[in-house]
């Protein structure tokens, strides 16, 4: 049922598969598994589902007697601030921001998700360039080829692809002048995910 309410909901408010995903900071391939029922979200993403289309989670699920109650006409997200960081690190039990600079606009419903990075060095370009701000949305995993901000080593949040190549993790830089950085084994015990690059654009 909950898949049958998505797309029914998704499509009253024209929402594209990609739309969607990309609010979410997911794939769409992972939206597509919602709404064919091989799959279903977390808690807490069906709470922001609900109130992304004005229902309760109630109905979202297709509870017996659940009300729809007044649906939302979809809005896109207006210009809020969000925090500019100029390094991410592995904190004890948490993730810790260095280097207040300031803040940034961005579109996004969820402010308190997000952050902005000061991108350091030339390992992304020609892509993306030192100095550039990178927009991150905070989430604990990352689907192959995302963009992601992500801890190992000396503590450090570094910006890179993500990839999984069997029991290892691949760290693909842009710049053809870096090698990709190969985790295994321990190694990847201490891997951190800070979250995944939604956009990044030149600060100046």
């Amino acid at each position: 049922m909950f898949a049958e309410r998505l797309k029914q909901l998704r499509k009253e408010q024209k929402i594209t598969q990609s739309k969607l995903a990309e609010m979410f900071g997911i794939t769409q391939q992972a939206v597509g598994k919602w709404e064919a029922g091989d799959s279903s979200p977390d808690p807490g993403t069906l709470i922001r589902l609900a109130e992304l289309f004005g229902v309760s989670v109630d109905f979202l699920l297709g509870r017996a007697g659940a009300n729809i109650g007044a649906v939302r006409p979809y809005l896109p997200a207006a210009e809020v601030m969000v925090p500019v960081v100029g390094a991410v690190r592995a904190g004890y039990g948490a993730l810790a921001f260095e280097e207040d600079h300031g803040s940034a606009t961005a579109s996004v419903r969820d402010p308190e998700s997000y952050f902005y990075l000061v991108v350091k060095g030339d390992s992304m370009e020609p892509r993306i360039r030192d100095g550039d701000l990178a927009l991150v949305r905070r989430q604990p995993v990352l689907d192959d080829g995302d963009l992601g901000v992500v801890i190992y080593g000396d503590g450090e949040g570094t910006l890179k692809r993500f990839q999984r190549k069997g029991n290892a993790v691949v760290l693909q830089p842009f710049n053809p002048a870096y090698e990709p950085v190969i985790l295994s084994g321990e190694e990847l015990e201490h891997l951190y995910i800070a979250g995944k690059v939604v956009e990044t654009k030149a600060r100046w």
